[in-house]
This record gives structure tokens, sequence and C-alpha cells, in this order.
């Protein structure tokens, strides 16, 4: 039986290597951190220093390397030690984003877009079922942000991530800034995606802020979270309900306090969805 997610219903940040320290001498009051696991392999300081932090707060770890959507085998050292890093941390969640990054032997260091097709389904279930069999817990699987859209897509993204579920019982880790900057950039409609995915599904959700270039917004994660993204996250409250809600701040990182602030604005809009 793979282990659910079971994030405290709360607000949490991205925890970065400059902040570290100051949250473990001043153990700020978080709902819970989020950390890159990549940044986690092979063990040393980086992860003696996590399981300091795994003893005052709940842990998430987010992935950007597996690359579920590439055709070439899954990289089974990669999976080795998110197992070892699993066993080690004992995560209340782990996640990963629905997109490609090899081919040929090449690894792509990006989180590429690929066609929403009846083959690539089956494609991306098989490596999920094959993630969740060796973690022996539940994946979270996260919506992309995309700067273009493939003709011979057979479904919408909802709908593939719908399907995923129910094939895997993966859960979905619902980015409101990703799909922002797609209703923007592509023209999703985003009323039709947060119909499509079950809301039984929906583990956590992701807010962050994005940059603008040449009229196109990218997922930079290096702004305030927008009034724009706020007002989508609010609907989406309404239409799933609360969920663990992470501010995610990855270049140009602030003070801790500013996330702490960020952190603090989603939880007042969780709060405000149970009155």
């Amino acid at each position: 039986m793979k282990r659910p997610a079971t994030l405290p219903c709360t607000a949490g940040i991205g925890l970065r290597a400059p902040h570290y320290r100051e949250v473990l001498n001043t153990l700020p009051p978080l709902g819970w951190v989020e950390v890159h696991n990549e940044n986690f392999f092979g063990g040393g300081a980086a992860l003696s220093t996590l399981l300091k932090v795994r003893e005052h707060y709940p842990v998430s770890l987010h992935g950007v390397g597996m690359g579920l959507a590439s055709t070439t085998p899954l990289d089974l050292h990669h999976l080795t030690e998110l197992h070892r890093l699993c066993d080690a941390v004992k995560p209340q969640a782990v996640s990963e984003h629905l997109c490609w990054n090899a081919a040929d032997g090449f690894v792509i260091n990006d989180l590429l877009p690929f066609p929403y097709t009846r083959e690539a389904l089956a494609h991306v279930a098989s490596r999920i079922d094959q993630v969740q069999e060796k973690l022996g817990r539940q994946l979270l699987v996260e919506n992309l942000s995309s700067y273009l859209s493939f003709s011979h897509s057979e479904m919408t993204e909802g709908e593939f991530l719908a399907e995923l579920t129910r094939r895997t019982g993966c859960g979905i880790l619902f980015d409101v800034e990703n799909l922002y900057v797609n209703t923007r950039n592509l023209g999703v409609d985003a009323e039709a995606f947060i119909r499509a995915i079950p809301p039984d599904a929906v583990r956590e959700y992701h807010l962050a802020g994005y940059s603008v270039m040449d009229g196109c917004l990218v997922d930079t994660h290096n702004h305030p979270v927008y009034p724009e993204v706020w007002a989508l996250y609010e609907y989406v409250l309404q239409q799933i309900g609360p969920r663990p809600t992470l501010i995610e701040w990855d270049s140009d990182i602030p003070a801790l306090a500013v996330l702490m602030n960020e952190a603090a604005c989603a939880q007042q809009r969780m709060d405000a969805c149970h009155e």
C-alpha cells in the first residue's frame, strides 16, 4: 500500500541554503518546509542539516530531475538516492514535475513539456508505478508551466493528470502559479483545468512569483506572489478546498521574514475559506 501525503494543512516555505542557519537558530513558526531532493543526494553536511530541520518541522521532498515523461529509462541511481533520502528523512510528501528532461543519453537542466496523448499517458503511468513501488509511498505529480503547446495532444493537462491519478494512485501537487502562467502564455482555461482534476487527489499547492520577459510570463520563482495569482488561489480554495500550501522562492532569495510574510498571506486565505 502506498502511503499518502500527510503534510499539515498549513502554509510552508521552500527552505533554501541561505536560511538554514537562521531557521535552526531561531526556530520560527513555520507550518512545514520543502527542499529539493537533488541537493541532498550523497549525504554529507547538507543532509545532516536537513535531519536537524526535520526534528522541528514536517518536511516535503520535491524533485526537479527525475524526468517522468522522458523516453530514456528511469535513472536507477537517481531513484535509489531518492529512496535512501526518504528512508533517512521520512518526509511527509514526495513530489516530482510532469515533464521530460533527457534524450539520447543527454540530460537537459530544464522541465520540458510533451504532448498529452494516450501513448504518453501509458508511458508516464508505468514510470510513476515504478517510482511508487520503489519508494513504497505515494508520489505527487506537479502540473507544468509551459511556453508552447502541442497540436497533436489528445487531452488537456488537467485530463491527463486526472487519468494518471486513476491509473496509478498518485496525487497531484497543484502549482497555482504555473496554471496562471499557462493561462496567460497559452490561453489555458483555468476553470476547465480545475474542473478536470479530482479534488481528492490534490494533496498540496504551490505559489510563487513569475517574471515577464518579452511579453511572456516566465516561472522564475523570484518575486512575491502577484495579486492575480492570489485571486486564482482563492478561487481554487473555493472549488477544491484548503491543502498544504508552499511559498516557492528559488532565486534572488529574500530575507526569511519576507517568505514568512508570504506564507502568512496564504494561511489567512486558507483560514478564511473555513469561515
